[in-house]
């Protein structure tokens, strides 16, 4: 997870997250504008997967694994044969770290400071009259009383059967005569309806209830929570008003052609909204999070499409409803991994790679990794060794460099600050090699030694700079006859170091409680072995080994 240094982290997240979702907004529009004359369904489903993707992005930015690569195409290269340079002055035998910490600026972090505060009043402002909204919501539910009136139970049950809603909805009549009948709520939908409503005539009851009910079975009430959340998120941002009110309207108006499909006369239709509009309150305000079903505010827009005959009103299809949100998850995946400009970085992070002769090594993998980010950045030296990361993040990070034919080499922890550089000087040591040997007795039916390789070629030529020594005699260990009567096995794990003319040096037994017998066959034997030695850049050099040998008395 992304871990935030104080006001400039958070404002640094802030800042990427808005303009992630600028672009996952914008793609909606475009989205829209290219659907032309699909239903309001579908642009509604559009629009609900694009708030939906917005109020998740913050999450997946922060959990899934951000990856940055300044030369990915040359970290491949490093795998390849290529020359190095001559040797320059020696380098140090222990790497060396320099870093030139610039301060960081004042002015900057106050007006993080600034900046983060301002969003914190508006969210907590936007966040406030969400709840409130919902808590006046609870206490007008509470205030109302249960419809149990006949007809009305009779024709919410067929209605919802049509719509396929598996969850009943609690029908409520609230105490003002004049309130507009409206829905909220989403495992227990309640509709309430305004007080006389069970004395409504039998068209306007199935307008009422159509409407509703269709808000219910498409889930409306949930995706414009969704959209309030985005909203006091970022309420800041003009783009976000303007998806949530296109939302509204398009939920407003696919529940009209829902109501529409279902047998109703558009211009009745349109008459008994009419007059819903005229005769009862606006209750937009007071219940901004509940859905009523006839705000002024589009009902022009509303009337002009029921009368159009030329209207799509299809509903949302079984591939749209599934194709739009995998379409948004294909925009919003990608965009949460991708690491902005924005974000605070580091100074220039720089450094050389050198051999032990002090020649400089090309074509060497570097890798920064950031475990607290989940993060991992990747680059190669050039032909004088060098390797540079421009504006990394500031954070802690693990430094890794990696060369075929050397010991990988890494640093567990190397600090960027914001504004800081970090200049490096690594020397890589020689890989070291390994033999793997199997003896078994004379009289034994297997081979006496057999000889397994630890997936390293014995003669490895990397870049021109390593060339790794070859075994050129072997003498193979002899199973001694007073270990093989005694009946004892086991494996000697010997160290060396491979001299510049070949000879084992300096042999040594690891495994201490091994049998003695069987140590000294493998000492003896292993002492006369010969190898070419290694080369660096065309010069023998010494080089360590590990040699098991496996006495075995099974075939």
């Amino acid at each position: 997870m992304h871990v935030f240094a104080g006001a400039d982290g958070a404002v640094t997240f802030l800042i990427a997250c808005t303009v992630k979702i600028t672009v996952i907004l914008s793609v909606a529009f475009l989205v829209v504008a290219l659907l032309g004359r699909n239903s309001s369904a579908t642009r509604h489903h559009v629009w609900a997967a694009s708030v939906t993707a917005a109020l998740i992005l913050p999450i997946c930015v922060a959990l899934l694994p951000a990856w940055r690569s300044t030369a990915l195409s040359s970290a491949a290269a490093a795998f390849g044969t290529a020359r190095g340079n001559a040797p320059n002055a020696e380098a140090p035998p222990i790497p060396t770290v320099v870093v030139h910490a610039v301060a960081g600026s004042a002015e900057l972090s106050e007006l993080a400071f600034a900046i983060l505060f301002g969003w914190i009043l508006g969210f907590a402002f936007f966040g406030l009259r969400l709840v409130v909204g919902l808590s006046r919501l609870r206490w007008l539910g509470a205030r109302s009383k249960p419809l149990f009136e006949d007809d009305w139970i009779r024709d919410a049950l067929n209605i919802s059967r049509a719509f396929g809603i598996s969850r009943p909805a609690r029908l409520l009549e609230c105490r003002n005569a004049l309130a507009m009948p409206l829905t909220y709520g989403f495992f227990s939908p309640v509709i309430i309806l305004p007080a006389g409503a069970a004395h409504w005539n039998e068209a306007r009851r199935g307008i009422v209830l159509s409407h509703e009910l269709a808000h219910i079975a498409r889930n409306d009430w949930l995706v414009q929570i969704c959209a309030e959340l985005v909203r006091a998120l970022y309420w800041f941002h003009p783009l976000v008003w303007l998806v949530a009110a296109r939302l509204r309207q398009e939920s407003e108006r696919a529940c009209d052609d829902a109501v529409l499909l279902s047998g109703v006369a558009p211009s009745h239709y349109a008459t008994q909204l009419l007059d819903l509009a005229r005769t009862l309150e606006n209750s937009g305000r007071a219940w901004s999070t509940a859905l009523a079903i006839a705000r002024p505010t589009n009902l022009e827009r509303r009337f002009a499409a029921m009368v159009n005959p030329f209207v799509n009103r299809r509903r949302l299809s079984l591939k749209a409803k599934f194709l739009i949100p995998f379409l948004a998850a294909l925009v919003l995946l990608p965009l949460s991994a991708l690491r902005l400009p924005a974000q605070q970085r580091a100074g220039k992070t720089s450094g050389t790679i050198h051999d032990p002769s002090g020649a400089t090594i090309a074509n060497a993998t570097v890798v920064m990794s950031n475990h607290d980010a989940n993060t991992i950045d990747m680059t190669s030296t050039d032909r004088e060794g060098n390797f540079s990361f421009t504006g990394l993040p500031a954070g802690k990070y693990e430094l890794q460099v990696f060369k075929p034919g050397f010991q990988v080499y890494r640093q567990a922890e190397v600090s960027l600050d914001a504004g800081s550089d970090l200049n490096s000087v690594f020397t890589l040591q020689v890989g070291a090699l390994s033999e793997h040997l199997f003896v078994v007795p004379e009289d034994s039916e297997r081979p006496v030694v057999t000889k397994k390789t630890d997936g390293k070629p014995s003669r490895l030529a990397v870049g021109g700079n390593v060339q790794a020594a070859k075994i050129i005699s072997k003498v193979p260990p002899v199973y001694p006859e007073k270990a093989k009567s005694a009946g004892v096995q086991g494996t000697v794990v010997l160290h060396a170091v491979i001299g510049v003319d070949g000879r084992p040096l300096s042999l040594r037994v690891m495994n201490a409680q091994i049998d003695p017998d069987l140590a000294k066959s493998a000492v003896e034997a292993v002492s006369q072995w010969r190898y070419t030695p290694t080369l660096l850049n065309g010069e023998p050099i010494e080089v360590d080994t590990t040699i098991d040998i496996v006495y075995s008395l099974q075939p």
